[in-house]
């Protein structure tokens, strides 16, 4: 059987001490960790903390650091400096019980094409200490996987899913997910995505690293960005999208003059065509009503920007840092 980084992870439960206070409150915690290959930068003084029983994103482009920080904290990369504890136990020294104690999908999953997925599954439970297939049965079924064929004869997505179900069939108390939803198909998502909501509703927790940002955005509690292996941004979903440029059109009886609006606080890229004023506007949005007080306002629409808007406006066009 081909080993790579997910079969690495597969061993027995833990020990976890649960009166260690990162075990009650703080499911990752990294300080300045910074990893360098060579003279290039993997990451960066890297602080990060992710509570108990959150879905926690963490997105990027390829090749800003979200691998690497992964396989430093599940010590399959050792840090150049700082340190990372996962679950209250020291990522690098306790690298063990930290891997009986979690699901991992790694972005690339590896598979012995001759065996079929109950076969890979029972080996992975074998591995963990138990004998059954755990809740295997039940994510197959909601995911619409055969489990009894031989994963050469799957497709792209189908072995997808069989990553998924070696990473959720366990119920680990933390879930590491490098781009998961990779060949998925839309509707099966879906399903995917309720089932970490489930995990989160249960008290397990969540680490999402994607560069798909729609589904961060419906299913994540926080969000971090990172960018050239440093961190841009750290909030949550709803304050960082809260935070950015709303794009607002005011629709008037007449043509008004539209540089009263381009003269308030917040407002920028103001553009009038006939009777229609739009622009964007970052707060100050009591001042924009006050001045359309003073016409007559036939339509009013406001569209708040997503996650993929917000994370780009952190790279130029050609997706390096801006």
């Amino acid at each position: 059987m081909r080993l790579d980084d997910s079969a690495v992870l597969v061993f027995r439960r833990p020990a976890l001490d649960p009166h260690h206070p990162d075990t009650m409150t703080t499911a990752i915690h990294t300080e300045s960790l910074t990893k360098n290959y060579g003279r290039r930068l993997g990451i960066a003084d890297l602080d990060l903390e992710v509570r108990q029983g959150e879905i926690f994103g963490f997105i990027g482009p390829n090749g800003a650091g979200k691998t690497t920080t992964i396989r430093l904290l599940l010590d399959l990369l050792r840090p150049t400096s700082g340190r990372a504890t996962v679950l209250g136990l020291d990522a690098h020294r306790d690298s063990l019980a930290v891997r009986r104690s979690i699901g991992y999908l790694p972005g690339e999953f590896g598979l012995d094409v001759r065996m079929t997925g109950r076969q890979l599954l029972r080996y992975y439970g074998r591995l963990r200490g138990f004998d059954d297939l755990g809740a295997a049965p039940l994510l197959a079924d909601r995911l619409g996987l055969d489990l009894d064929l031989a994963m050469g004869r799957l497709s792209r997505g189908n072995r997808q899913k069989i990553g998924l179900v070696q990473a959720l069939f366990h119920r680990p108390a933390l879930l590491i997910l490098d781009e998961p939803t990779s060949g998925l198909d839309p509707l099966v998502q879906d399903t995917f995505l309720q089932t970490l909501r489930e995990a989160r509703a249960e008290g397990r927790t969540v680490f999402l690293s994607s560069h798909v940002l729609s589904e961060v955005e419906r299913v994540c509690d926080r969000v971090a960005i990172i960018r050239s292996g440093r961190l841009a941004a750290l909030e949550t979903t709803t304050s960082l999208l809260e935070k950015r440029r709303r794009r607002v059109t005011l629709v008037f009886t007449s043509p008004v003059d539209a540089s009263a609006f381009a003269a308030l606080p917040g407002v920028s890229d103001v553009q009038a065509q006939g009777n229609v004023v739009r622009l964007r506007l970052a707060d100050g949005m009591d001042a924009v009503i006050k001045t359309v007080a003073r016409h007559t306002l036939v339509d009013l629409s406001i569209e708040h920007p997503t996650l993929d808007e917000v994370f780009m406006s952190y790279y130029d066009e050609t997706g390096r840092p801006s």
